[in-house]
């Protein structure tokens, strides 16, 4: 599958995030924040970093950007869009998720290898993995802190939307450990932890973070 991988000013992970969708068995696509095309790709990824500079709110300028116009759209017709980090910031941003990510509760950058357990794997992006498995895989952030009122906290936990939650620590201060969510229709992901980084042995990170890269694939082909 062609995947999209969008960079915007002050992204730093769009490189990383190309080659774990190659090694995910996927055609990789650069895609710039300026276009007003996706090219024809079946899905997008939204990488970390700061997108300028994350002024105002992390994520808030980069919903603006023309290739989210596309993004959003395409969302809605159902193409699967991942979100990692300032990804994940900017699909909330959006109202392609619900919620929104504030400051860590400690107030400190984070930056550590992060035990998760896989809470849904029927979304577009976790079908290769299974409900309960444990990974573990980076997590970088100085605003990852997941939160929600509580009736949409309670919408999400009801209707099976976590993701990813966290394990061992809560790194942030993320309601209900909440890692990772997905929409309604589990074509949208968005999670703060790395899954780029965990992708080849090479690396001494592992290869946890493979299935978000390969469950496309696998899922086109069951």
């Amino acid at each position: 599958m062609r995947i999209g991988v969008v960079t915007f000013p002050g992204t730093l992970d769009d490189v990383d995030a190309q080659r774990a969708v190659r090694i995910g068995g996927n055609e990789a696509v650069a895609l710039w924040h300026g276009d007003h095309d996706l090219e024809g790709v079946d899905a997008v990824v939204l990488p970390g970093g700061f997108s300028y500079g994350d002024y105002l709110r992390c994520g808030a300028i980069s919903r603006f950007a023309p290739v989210m116009t596309e993004v959003v759209a395409a969302a809605g017709r159902g193409m699967p869009v991942l979100g990692i980090c300032n990804g994940f910031q900017i699909l909330c941003e959006s109202r392609l998720l619900p919620g929104a990510l504030i400051r860590n509760d400690h107030r400190k950058f984070v930056c550590r290898d992060q035990l998760l357990r896989v809470e849904n794997a029927e979304t577009a992006w976790t079908s290769a993995y299974t409900e309960g498995q444990e990974i573990r895989i980076a997590l970088k952030n100085g605003e990852g802190g997941f939160v929600a009122d509580a009736e949409t906290l309670a919408r999400i936990e009801g209707e099976g939307r976590v993701v990813v939650r966290y394990l061992e620590v809560n790194p942030n201060g993320s309601l209900n450990d909440i890692a990772g969510i997905t929409n309604d229709r589990g074509n949208v992901v968005g999670l703060m932890p790395h899954p780029e980084h965990a992708v080849e042995k090479l690396t001494g990170s592992g290869t946890d973070g493979l299935g978000f890269f390969t469950s496309l694939v696998e899922r086109a082909f069951a």
